[in-house]
């Protein structure tokens, strides 16, 4: 449901980790889209030889399953380019028709390849056995070691340092579940940890999955989920368990949460009670009252101390309604008849495993208004005065429930389009439970509304949490970026739009099986939109649609947009530097006309295979201008280059060293021209350099080690010497320009904490101005971060610390002579804490952040780019991009490059100038 969805910030974990994988290879120029293909026999794969989908086949198939599908593999290797030997059965799912799907999952030398799964289709049986098509993604030419070099201790901390709020990181745990290889470019070696921490903001749990590379120790990947909290020891029992041994089908009555009484299957225990236990179908359903204990105390399975539901006689009491029991079992038999009888599944397992639903649960003691699958149960809140029961609505019931269904099926990833078809899938079924169970018209103005019956009050449309029909495509509505895991819950309707109508146009049953075998034979983890809209195709293929009904499905996507090359149909008022960055813990670089970032491809031409394919990450350097071809600057030495700097003239970056011989952290420097050789300029064993900035001959940079942080300088061109630093007194945003060194210095005195902008003269050896800001016991902390010397001065943030709230933008001599205000915390469109400034000597740049509007987020909504004057003025929009922009990077007079979300991924992009109003 749609609020469970937060943002990485308030949930206290980094917004700068990783939200997206991406599977582009960067960082490659803008090009003319491909043509679009709206009923594909054969789809090439992206950054991999294996095809992402081959149709139309009928070719012989000898044995079982799971050995004919690896035999046709093998014996078209040069169709496939897939190792068998490299395929796991992770599944199968045959159907009335004896139509039969093997879903393998890719390992790379014995380690599983993250999102990885090739699923081959066959029909008939014994000496009639035929392959009729193929499909998925798998990875060739993955070179990533499987040995982790970063001790197991080191990557849990990387783990729990995700997590952004001290307090909430001091409590968190990391579940360990054990390497992978995440499938970018040569692919990259990842501890996978499920973290579990509590929103500072909200007090309720909070988990999210996170990837550490463990040849490097940063996080790689990461993005929120809802998975169950590891078990807590012999309290806890599993959710899927029966619930008693003995039980005997019966049937008594009960109160629903709106008073009615309704008609429910029971189970009579040995002493003659009575338990919520449905025992009339394969799957058992067992519905358990949590009496107003907190979600929490669920994570690992159900209490030892708590029975199901029960009631002494057949009637059961009043309770049963307002907790939500009564509902949450009647819906749980609803969902496992339409799934079984309509489309042949055998709960939501598929075998029939028992279906567990805890209702009446709370969160910090209050009604919690939600509702959500952890993966092994069904929780519900318990609502409280403005809403019922959560399971009190059928379609809220039927879509979390599917969720359960996605996830023993192509397990869709919950980030980005993946995430947003996860949602849209379980928005699909959720509502075509509900439409079908209640005999509801496809014309009725409640078919596409999700969750509108849950409130006491109000009108359906105002109670929905969503709407189908609220025709939004990928070109107009596409939202990308950070938030809610890169849009999985915001861009939802754009696909789940496209099914509905899809249920609209053609007969409701047969549109039913049609997403659900695209769903269970041909969607894989990382699936996007287009691949969605593919699946759909070739399962009408299967199930014998008609051409007609085929341009029908295809109509209904190009409806919503979705078809090959949209993301080149977004119309954007920059300039594509280069395609698809991910977002990261390193921004670009750029000054003097010339940009530097990272990518983790190797070559910006070649992509996936060019050159030494073992790297993890490589640096870029290109013209602001657009003009020209990215070059590589960073050697070809298998290490990982990141956190650039640039004066326009050379670049200086940190290189980490990523096997078992070399655990390296060195500064290096070239010439962007690449005219001269790259040069070390810092390697000491145990220390960690970092914030390196440069400007013409001078390099300084930060250095870590021995429980202190210290700032170190090279003055033209000789041997980097450490600056004088009082005791306990820690530097952050170095910042260099023009023979000054500036940065944002802190320290704690008695019970105040001080953080103080300061500036280094480098000719005269000694800081010649300092601004402090403190900090009153008990008072809101004043925090001044962000500094940047630009135009003479230097400029900071200054802003209470706390999450959302607005900083000034201050501007300061550097003789310490005086401050002035370029931007007050009340003005318009001032900058969020946490933005970094980016300045030149003409205008100064920054991102606002906005909360979540009360309608729901919007394009407009999303983190945007601002610019005024140095000297101060009246803010503006720097680009009227719709999607996200973040990391800004001060050019040249007025010209920023930053990472913009707006295509559907993450490219690199330039402005010259401010836009202005949009």
């Amino acid at each position: 449901m749609p609020r469970r969805s937060r943002t990485s910030t308030a949930l206290g974990i980094g917004a700068t980790a990783v939200v997206a994988l991406a599977l582009a290879a960067p960082p490659a120029l803008a090009g003319p889209a491909a043509a679009p293909d709206p009923v594909p026999s054969l789809v090439a794969g992206q950054d991999t030889a294996a095809p992402q989908l081959v149709t139309g086949l009928a070719e012989p198939a000898v044995g079982s399953p799971a050995d004919a599908a690896r035999a046709h593999l093998a014996a078209h290797a040069d169709r496939y380019h897939v190792d068998p030997g490299e395929l796991a059965e992770v599944g199968s799912e045959s159907t009335a028709d004896g139509r039969r799907t093997v879903r393998f999952e890719q390992r790379h030398d014995g380690v599983p390849v993250f999102g990885a799964q090739y699923l081959v289709h066959l029909t008939g049986e014994g000496a009639g056995q035929r392959v009729e098509s193929v499909g998925g993604r798998y990875f060739t030419g993955l070179t990533a070691p499987t040995t982790a070099t970063v001790p197991a201790a080191a990557l849990r901390d990387a783990a729990l340092g995700s997590v952004q709020d001290p307090k909430a990181r001091a409590a968190a745990t990391a579940e360990d579940h054990g390497l992978v290889v995440l499938p970018d470019g040569a692919g990259r070696l990842a501890q996978r940890f499920t973290v579990h921490a509590t929103d500072p903001a909200t007090g309720g749990p909070q988990a999210r999955e996170v990837f550490v590379d463990a040849t490097v120790g940063v996080v790689a990947l990461a993005y929120d989920t809802r998975a169950p909290h590891p078990a807590g020891g012999t309290d806890q029992r599993a959710a899927a368990a029966p619930a008693a041994a003995g039980l005997e089908p019966a049937t008594g009555t009960a109160p629903d949460a709106r008073g009615n009484s309704a008609k429910v299957n029971i189970a009579r225990l040995p002493d003659g009670s009575y338990q919520l236990t449905d025992l009339t179908r394969p799957a058992a359903i067992t519905t358990y009252d949590a009496g107003g204990r907190d979600e929490m105390d669920f994570g690992g399975g159900i209490p030892a101390d708590l029975p199901p539901a029960h009631s002494p006689g057949p009637g059961f009491p009043a309770s049963t309604g307002t907790s939500g029991a009564t509902d949450a079992s009647v819906n749980a038999g609803i969902v496992y008849d339409f799934y079984h009888d309509r489309l042949g599944r055998n709960g939501l397992d598929g075998k029939g495993g028992a279906i567990t639903s805890v209702v009446n649960v709370t969160q910090d003691g209050a009604p919690y208004a939600n509702a959500y699958w952890d993966g092994k149960k069904m929780i519900y809140g318990s609502g409280g005065p403005n809403y019922y029961p959560f399971s009190a609505a059928l379609d809220i019931a039927g879509h979390e429930m599917t969720h359960g269904v996605i996830s023993n099926t192509a397990d869709l990833a919950g980030m980005g389009q993946a995430g947003a078809m996860n949602e849209a899938i379980a928005d699909y079924f959720g509502n075509a439970i509900e439409v079908t169970a209640r005999g509801m018209s496809m014309n009725d103005p409640a078919a596409a509304l999700l969750g509108e019956s849950k409130c006491r009050t109000g009108t359906p449309q105002a109670c929905a949490d969503r709407r189908m029909d609220d025709h939004r495509t990928t070109v107009n509505d596409y939202l990308g970026g950070t938030i809610d895991n890169g849009g999985q819950h915001l861009n939802a309707t754009i696909f789940s739009g496209a099914l509905w109508d899809i249920r609209r146009t053609l007969d409701p049953l047969t549109a039913d099986r049609v997403v659900y075998r695209a769903l269970t034979a041909y969607l894989t983890p990382l699936d996007d939109f287009v691949a969605g809209r593919n699946a759909a195709l070739a399962a009408g293929r299967d199930l014998g649609l008609s051409p007609a009904q085929l341009r029908t499905v295809a109509a209904a996507f190009d409806g919503h947009g979705i078809r090959t090359g949209w993301e080149s149909r977004i119309g954007m008022d920059s300039r594509t530097l280069a395609r698809s960055l991910s977002y990261s813990m390193a921004p670009p670089a750029a000054a003097g006309g010339h940009w530097v970032a990272m990518a983790p491809a190797p070559d910006p031409v070649k992509g996936t295979g060019g050159g030494n394919d073992s790297k993890t990450t490589a640096l870029y350097t290109g013209s602001t201008t657009g003009r020209g071809t990215p070059v590589r600057l960073s050697p070809d030495d298998g290490r990982y280059h990141s956190w650039p700097a640039t004066d326009g003239t050379n670049a200086v970056w940190k290189a980490i060293g990523t096997t078992a011989q070399d655990h390296s952290r060195e500064l290096l420097t070239a010439p962007l021209s690449g005219a001269g050789p790259v040069r070390s300029l810092f390697l000491a064993p145990g220390q960690e350099p970092g914030s390196a900035q440069i400007s013409g001959g001078d390099i300084a940079f930060t250095v870590n080690g021995s429980g202190r942080t210290g700032i170190w300088l090279s003055h033209d061109g000789a041997p980097a010497v450490e600056l004088p630093l009082a005791d306990g007194h820690h530097p952050d945003d170095l910042t260099l320009k023009d023979g000054y060194l500036a940065w944002t210095e802190s320290w704690q005195d008695g019970q105040q904490h001080v953080t103080a902008p300061t500036v280094y003269s480098i000719a005269a050896g000694k800081v010649t101005a300092q601004y402090t800001a403190h900090a009153a016991p008990g008072a809101a902390a004043s925090t001044a971060s962000s500094a940047r010397l630009a135009g003479g001065r230097l400029l900071w943030m200054d802003a209470p610390n706390r999450i959302g709230a607005h900083a000034a933008i201050r501007s300061g001599a550097l003789d310490g002579s005086g401050v002035n205000e370029v931007l007050a915390a009340d003005a318009p469109n001032a900058p969020t804490i946490g933005s970094n400034l980016a300045a030149s000597d003409q205008a100064v740049t920054y991102k606002v952040e906005s909360t979540k509007p009360a309608g729901g987020w919007t394009n407009s909504a999303l983190p945007k780019l601002w610019q005024l004057p140095l000297g101060g003025g009246t803010p503006q929009r720097l680009s009227c991009n719709r999607g996200g922009q973040d990391q800004p990077a001060a050019d040249q007079g007025t010209r920023v490059v930053w990472l913009d979300s707006t295509p559907g991924r993450t490219d690199l992009v330039v402005r010259d100038r401010a836009a202005g109003t949009c």
